[in-house]
């Protein structure tokens, strides 16, 4: 489910309506925590404490049992994201062929680590162990677009390219 949070800017009070409306239409399904907390992340961004304890409240289920699936489950983020996110392929013919120093380029660049996001929420940073474009070595990914033969000269130009 794709993030709805920034679609017009809601207030959290209008955030939190539309999510009690949908849990109220959905509550009584078993097993539905899940969809709950994908509808919460749509419209938050992201799941902080203060929304997770909405949803135990709401459900009637304890906050444990929310943040168990929360944190069990990658899809969910309990951290602000970016409106981009640029994964470094770290995979074998990837790391061979420079992505260690385009990630160190990244991190000095954008002044973020893996995991991170920058203060501005433009970027967010993640690396993966293989891309599948290994003839293209080496690659980073930004949203679902993949940029091969990287080189640090050409981040620059990249990152332009999503302001």
């Amino acid at each position: 489910m794709a993030c709805i949070c920034n679609e017009k800017e809601l207030t959290d009070e209008q955030k939190y309506k539309q999510l009690k409306e949908f849990i109220d239409e959905n509550k009584i399904k078993e097993g539905y925590l899940i969809p709950i907390l994908h509808r919460a992340q749509a419209i938050f961004g992201y799941l902080p404490p203060e929304v997770q304890n909405f949803v135990a409240k709401e459900m009637n289920v304890s906050i444990s049992m929310v943040t168990g699936v929360v944190t069990f489950y990658s899809y969910f983020k309990t951290f602000p994201t970016g409106r981009h996110t640029i994964t470094v392929c770290l995979g074998t013919a990837c790391y061979v062929r420079g992505a260690k120093k385009i990630l160190e380029a990244l991190e000095e660049k954008l002044g973020i680590h893996i995991g991170e996001t920058t203060e501005d929420r433009r970027f967010s940073m993640g690396v993966q162990r293989c891309l599948g474009a290994c003839g293209l070595a080496p690659v980073i990914m930004i949203d679902k677009d993949i940029h091969g033969r990287m080189s640090v000269k050409k981040l620059e130009k990249i990152l332009e390219l999503y302001k």
